[in-house]
């Protein structure tokens, strides 16, 4: 039984007080009949399609911020890889690394977050590991985890099928991540009551794996929506032309923006899509994504067009303005 309030570092030394943590903390909220703490490697069932694998980390600061904390990031942003590849999840493998006194409470707390949103998802962690770090060494908790899905044979998306022509559409507002953490940490003062979008996408990219004339997703996490279209620019040589008024930001995030020089399209989001959809079906996409709870404010918020390979972006006065590229990362440990 776990009678100490604080990690040490005889809670990853392979002994008694380890194997403990796994079994009180971990195995207990995490069980399932693959997850054998005593095994070296787990036997899989076989899955029906392709099968689909990503890797992924975790290092929020700070751990726990209103909408979700590390725990149900880890598990939305891993299985949200592969729901934007086509797939859908099923497996999930965990690696905690833990700074020595880390408090066990918050450590329950987050891995119990964790459960609860793969339960929700419907996938299971498998397999797992557990390292201690010395005081100083971490930023109190860090999360690994490798994601395994399967994907119909039928689904074709990739960056190639891109063509000029083509809508860009957004699952919902963008930058709510990016602003949640940074209110969290209340570094400049500042406080709100504005949640982390962090989610399963499953509902929005299952609804268009229905439909025709899809080409490609991609979660906009870390760089946010520019980043995404600048990938696309890159991959395609094609001219990606944003339009600002359709771009949904909410009241909060832009506030937040204006006052600190930030702009929402360079920010994380955890529980967006953004869509590459055939002209002819885009409308369709739109009105399947609004249909969704939490899709009342999916828009279509762009073009891909031929031009030279810029992201342009039209603003709400009708000017035009080139977004550039990221290069400094203007909130570091977001995600």
């Amino acid at each position: 039984m776990i009678t100490d309030t604080h990690i040490s570092l005889a809670h990853g030394n392979g002994g008694r007080f380890m194997r403990e943590l796994i079994e009180e903390i971990f195995s207990r909220h995490l069980a399932s009949p693959l997850l054998d703490v005593q095994a070296d490697a787990v036997t899989l069932p076989m899955l029906d399609g392709e099968l689909m694998f990503t890797t992924d980390g975790f290092s929020v600061n700070p751990l726990e911020f209103p909408g979700g904390d590390i725990g149900s990031l880890a598990v939305h942003g891993t299985t949200n890889d592969l729901a934007v590849a086509g797939a859908i999840p099923r497996y999930l493998s965990l690696n905690a690394f833990i700074e020595e006194g880390f408090e066990v409470a918050q450590l329950e707390r987050i891995v119990k977050s964790l459960a609860a949103a793969a339960k929700e998802i419907g996938v299971v962690v498998a397999a797992g590991d557990t390292k201690v770090l010395p005081r100083g060494e971490g930023g109190g908790l860090y999360l690994a985890t490798t994601g395994i899905g399967f994907r119909s044979k039928e689904v074709t998306l990739g960056l190639k099928q891109i063509q000029a022509g083509d809508k860009i559409l957004v699952s919902g507002p963008v930058g709510d991540h990016g602003i949640c953490v940074m209110l969290a940490r209340e570094q400049f003062g500042l406080h709100g009551e504005l949640h982390s979008d962090a989610a399963s996408v499953l509902p929005f990219t299952t609804a268009l794996l229905k439909l025709d004339g899809l080409r490609f997703m991609r979660d906009p996490t870390r760089g946010g929506l520019a980043t995404v279209a600048h990938e696309l620019c890159h991959a395609t040589g094609l001219q990606i032309r944003l339009h600002q008024p359709s771009i949904p930001v909410r009241d909060p995030v832009q506030s937040v923006c204006d006052m600190l020089g930030y702009d929402p399209m360079y920010l994380a989001c955890e529980g967006r899509v953004v869509a590459i959809m055939g002209a002819d079906h885009a409308d369709e996409a739109l009105a399947s994504w609004q249909s969704l709870p939490d899709g009342e404010l999916a828009s279509i918020v762009g073009t891909v067009e031929q031009g030279n390979a810029h992201v342009i972006l039209t603003t709400e006065l009708g000017g035009e303005r080139i977004l550039e590229e990221l290069e400094d990362d203007p909130l570091p440990r977001i995600c």
